[in-house]
């Protein structure tokens, strides 16, 4: 079955014509170009492939692109775009947070959507928002203390 699919994608109206199961994160990055959101699992384990959807933290790779219907979608590509962002990737990048990359669009993505909640986070309360993010490369504390750096250099945009 193919249906159109209307949705706001970055903070533009988007609609797209396929088959409403097919999953977002290949309509982001076969049919938008969006490649900022990333497979890795495939089984919503990783945090690879994470966006926000109306403001909640999702994995792409779980859910179908008819179920965005209507809904707000943000990507790294979007959010790197916002004062918010633009705060959070700078503080991963003096944090030293980054080393391979793979990971750091859904850590900022999920860093986005522990903020949006919870402007002033504590570690375990930072861990806790980042547990669905798998990182093979860091040992998380640096990702933990850019999170830290983003809060407070951040304070008032959340």
């Amino acid at each position: 079955m193919i249906d159109e699919i209307r949705f706001t994608l970055n903070n533009s109206e988007v609609a797209i014509t396929c088959d409403p199961l097919k999953r977002l994160l290949d309509v982001l990055r076969e049919d938008f170009g969006l490649f900022g959101t990333k497979e890795a699992c495939g089984e919503g384990e990783c945090g690879a492939c994470s966006v926000l959807m109306n403001g909640r933290l999702i994995t792409t790779c779980m859910v179908p692109v008819g179920a965005v219907k209507g809904k707000e979608i943000m990507t790294i590509e979007g959010l790197r775009e916002t004062e918010r962002g633009k705060t959070i990737i700078e503080a991963f990048a003096d944090g030293g947070a980054v080393q391979c990359g793979f990971c750091i669009p859904g850590m900022v993505v999920a860093a986005e959507s522990l903020l949006s909640r919870n402007a002033k986070p504590t570690e375990d309360e930072i861990r806790l928002g980042i547990a669905g993010n798998l990182c093979r490369c860091t040992g998380y504390d640096l990702i933990v203390e850019s999170i830290k750096l983003a809060s407070e250099r951040g304070e008032g945009l959340w």
